[in-house]
């Protein structure tokens, strides 16, 4: 039996595509409806996290911030106490190698193995089964998970110890934050020059300088439809923990401190729930 914790935009889909595979899952969120489609199709439900603990040997979260992931492993209702010696953890959540480093700490304790495997893509990814990890962890309990990776995901790179992989996530959000903001921008200007904006769209894409992911981008930026396929805020929160690496490790980002303050506002003005690619709309005044 196979847990998953942990089902908002990204984590049901990853655990939908486990169903799919024909693995048996028991599932928990902190809010049930969110589980509705897994129960439909087979999962079985958990009251809490220690429940999954009960009935798991591999337990997978998806979770958004650090502290939740710190209280459903460790609190009172956690699952990492009654999970079975032996037993792996995979954590698939953004957070800082620092705390997955200690959260790898707090499972060898309890001889759990532990792996950080945080993934790159967004819902429409998750949805296919597309999504990359980054592994960090040993060698011989990613492969003993690789085909559950694999049925979520087209690529894995395990990197080394526990850590690498939210390390290398942590660096690949860098990018990808400052180049939607740098695109936004990019727009934003040509419209003020009285350029058709998709013409500068069009443009821009077609230009070595951008990043192949903005295609992806283009008919909501194009449409002003900014559906969420990955939550500003969470970006934002991200650009927070990328900052506070940097701090941890003695590296000045000046450009990423600018960008995280550009999507805190945005947050601020209510496109916290907008795809982060709504920057553009922020910068280019349309919610005005």
């Amino acid at each position: 039996m196979i847990g998953f914790i942990g089902l908002g935009i990204m984590g049901s889909r990853m655990a939908e595509n486990l169903l799919d595979k024909g693995y048996e899952l028991i599932v928990y969120n902190r809010t049930k409806e969110k589980a509705t489609r897994l129960l439909e199709k087979g999962a079985t439900w958990a009251g809490s996290p220690k429940d999954v603990a009960h009935q798991a040997k591999i337990v997978f979260t998806m979770l958004t911030h650090p502290n939740a992931v710190e209280v459903i492993a460790l609190g009172e209702d956690g699952f990492l106490h009654p999970l079975s010696k032996g037993a792996i953890w995979i954590d698939c959540s953004t957070v800082p190698p620092s705390f997955t480093r200690a959260m790898a700490k707090e499972a060898e304790q309890r001889g759990i193995r532990f792996l950080d495997a945080p993934v790159s893509g967004s819902k429409i990814p998750a949805e296919k089964g597309e999504l990359i990890f980054f592994v960090g962890g040993k060698q011989e309990d990613v492969e003993e998970v690789r085909p559950l990776l694999n049925a979520m995901g087209k690529a894995i790179y395990h990197l080394g110890a526990n850590g690498t992989g939210t390390a290398m996530k942590l660096v690949v959000n860098l990018l990808l934050a400052e180049s939607m903001a740098a695109f936004a921008e990019a727009v934003t200007l040509g419209e003020a020059l009285d350029l058709n904006k998709e013409t500068v769209v069009n443009t821009l894409l077609n230009n070595p300088s951008a990043a192949p992911f903005l295609q992806g981008k283009k008919e909501k930026i194009i449409r002003n439809d900014f559906a969420t396929e990955f939550p500003l805020e969470h970006m934002q929160k991200d650009l927070q923990l990328i900052s506070q690496a940097a701090y941890e490790n003695n590296v000045s980002l000046p450009l990423v401190n600018a960008a995280k303050e550009l999507y805190g506002l945005a947050k601020q003005y209510g496109f916290h729930q907008k795809d982060f690619s709504a920057i553009y709309q922020f910068l280019s005044h349309k919610h005005q």
